[in-house]
Formats: C-alpha cells, structure tokens, sequence
C-alpha cells in the first residue's frame, strides 16, 4: 500500500533503520552529541535565532506557543481545522481571542487582518497556518507578519508551518514563533514537535508559563544539548537521519525545487483529466481535488490500486481528496497515483482511460530537462 496521505507521511527505510538501532539513555554524552547536530541543522533549515524539540505532537506546539506569547488576546486565521484549534486553545488557555473565518478554500489577506488589528487594541499575538492542510490551502503568510510587525513589533506572530516546513522556503525573518511537526515532511513517526523562534519571542517569553509547555525551561536546557523532560530519543535521532539525507539528496533547496515541480506536474495531471482543485490558493505540501465522486475515488485508489490518500473533515467530508506531495517521494510512484486517478474515473465511467494523467505529470516534471541549453 503506497502511504500518500499528507500526514502521517512514509519513513524511509534508512530512517527506520536508525530508528532501530540499540536505544540510548537521554543524559549521556552520546545522545547529548546527536542533539546537538540535529538542533543546529534545524536552526539552519528554520533560519531563526532559537529553536526547541518537545516530545508532543504538533497541537501541543501549538499550545505551547499560545501560552507562552500571548498575553491577553489572540487573533486567529480560521480557514480550516487547525485554524479553528489556534482559537480553542486560546479559550482554553482562558485567554481572549477574535477570528477571521473563511470557507476553506479561501485565503485571508493583510488587509483583513490589519483591520482586526486596528478594531481591537488588546491583540498581543497573531496565528495563522502557513499551509491549513484540512484544504490545501496556503495563506500569504511571509506578506501578513511583515505587514503586522510594521503596525506593532510587539506582537508575537505565531505560524504553524507543519505541512509547510521542509516542503518550501519559507521568510522567517518577521514570524515570532514556526511550528513544525516529525510526521509531515520530516518524515518520520508522530511525537517530535519542533519550534523556531526569534529573539523577540525569546524575550517574550521570559520565565514562561505552564509546566511542561515552560518554554523558557526548555530554552535553557537545549542550550545545554539536553532537555527539560525526557527527550524523544528515537525520534531525535531519526530526525538526524533525515536531515542528513536530504544533505545526501542536493540539499534543501533541491528538496524544494523538485517538490515545488512534482507538486505542480499532479496538479496539472489531474485538471487535465477534467478534475478540479479544490484551493483558490494551492500549497505545495498537498494536491486537493474536489468532487462529487471523491469517496469513491478514494475507495478505488485503496481497493484496486494500492494507493491510501485522505479524504476530507467536517462539511468536505466526502468531498475532497488530498494528495501527499511532502516528503522524499520517488516519482515512479507519484506517476502510478496520477494514473491510478485516471483508471479511478475510468471505472467510474467518467472518462475513457487514455494515459493523460500520467503523460501530462511527466511532461510538466520534465520539461526543464528539455529546455535548449544556454550557450
């Protein structure tokens, strides 16, 4: 079964081999060591002045970050479900917040939220997703906290970037606090919860608040290559592999390139069988298609073809189907998913099986190959 759900994504082998190696205690110098290596990759792929592992999931970033950096009230980015889950923890944390709700397949803008800024003086932290992964939906993220720090500096930007981080560059030099997560484009297991945060968050922060989420705890603690609380070693340790292995495979930027092309070349495939995608806006981390046959499309996939994608939350359930594109993904794979949607309609009797989905994917990724050679 070929795993092309965007979340939980394919470990690699090489990564579960590291994985299963003889387990290491996390007060030791040797583990000590590999942390080390692995907080400064992250520092460098993240580009921000700190960055803290905790052994949670990405939601428990998310609230690690609200309760750390907002104060008083909370401006959220509702587009989706984990737009939504920034306001809940934010009631949660007995905290104030305003929303900005969309439809799912629709943006915010700057203008929308310099407008709630301006309405309400007690703002002290934005969230919003650079990807909201519930629709595929990527929101002009780098222009909104630009934009925010410009009115006020002292608001903390808060940014969940776990279908984001490792699938694109991203402009942190205005976001206070990144979140990324270990079962996305890190591809690994759930439980790693990554956050990159500025100076000023830092500062923010002070002595922290909470227990476990004490971000000013772990901040001095992984200063130190250790951790406050027990550490997910094994994770950890993976994540070093993968980051070594994209070091292997060119590089990040190489990573970005080829998912940005692969990203584009399905979208292409599949508009080009008579699909629609679903966002005004389409993140590079996912491919999502809406349509009136998506759950038997879905159910073919699985059923004839090997192939398990994700289906859709709430009022798209049923509706939407959504395509991994996170990852260290081999292409002779993603071309048998663009063709196994094109067998899907043909048994649907949508369309008649002609091979377009899996000659316009190769065309698309390909084409630069075949571009004259500059002299």
């Amino acid at each position: 079964m070929l795993l092309f759900t965007p979340g939980p994504t394919p470990v690699p082998e090489n990564v579960r081999q590291a994985m299963a190696t003889v387990s290491i205690h996390h007060r030791t110098p040797e583990f000590e060591a590999i942390f080390r290596q692995t907080r400064e990759r992250l520092l460098a792929l993240l580009a921000t002045d700190e960055v803290v592992m905790l052994a949670a999931t990405g939601t428990g970033a998310m609230e690690a970050a609200v309760s750390n950096l907002c104060h008083h009230t909370l401006l959220n980015v509702n587009a989706g479900k984990f737009g939504e889950r920034f306001g809940k923890i934010a009631l949660a944390m007995g905290l104030e917040h305003v929303e900005l709700a969309y439809e799912w397949d629709t943006p915010t803008s700057v203008d929308d939220v310099m407008a709630a800024l301006h309405a309400n003086s007690n703002i002290d932290a934005v969230a919003i997703q650079i990807c909201e992964s519930a629709g595929g939906l990527r929101h002009p993220v780098e222009e909104i906290s630009a934009a925010v720090k410009a009115f006020n500096a002292d608001i903390m930007v808060i940014v969940d970037g776990i279908t984001a981080i490792g699938v694109e560059r991203v402009d942190t030099s205005h976001i206070d606090c990144v979140i990324a997560g270990s079962q996305k484009a890190f591809m690994l297991p759930p439980g790693l919860a990554i956050l990159g945060l500025s100076n000023t968050a830092v500062d923010t922060i002070g002595s922290g608040r909470g227990y476990y989420f004490n971000l000013a705890s772990e901040i001095q603690k992984q200063r130190q290559n250790t951790t406050a609380y027990t550490a997910a070693t094994t994770l950890v340790i993976g994540l070093l592999e993968v980051l070594e292995s994209i070091e292997r495979y060119g590089g990040i930027g190489k990573l970005y390139c080829d998912t940005a092309r692969r990203a584009k070349a399905v979208r292409f495939a599949l508009e080009a069988i008579g699909l629609h995608t679903y966002p005004k806006t389409p993140a590079k981390a996912m491919t999502t298609i809406d349509d009136t046959d998506a759950s038997s499309i879905r159910m073919l996939l699985k059923e004839e073809f090997g192939v398990n994608v994700a289906g859709g939350q709430d009022h798209l359930k049923g509706k939407i189907f959504r395509i991994n594109q996170m990852g260290l993904i081999e292409l002779n794979e993603m071309a048998w998913v663009v063709n196994s949607v094109e067998l899907s309609l043909a048994l649907l009797g949508r369309r008649p099986y002609d091979g377009t989905a899996s000659r316009t994917f190769n065309e698309e990724y390909f084409k630069h190959k075949l571009l004259p050679k500059e002299t």
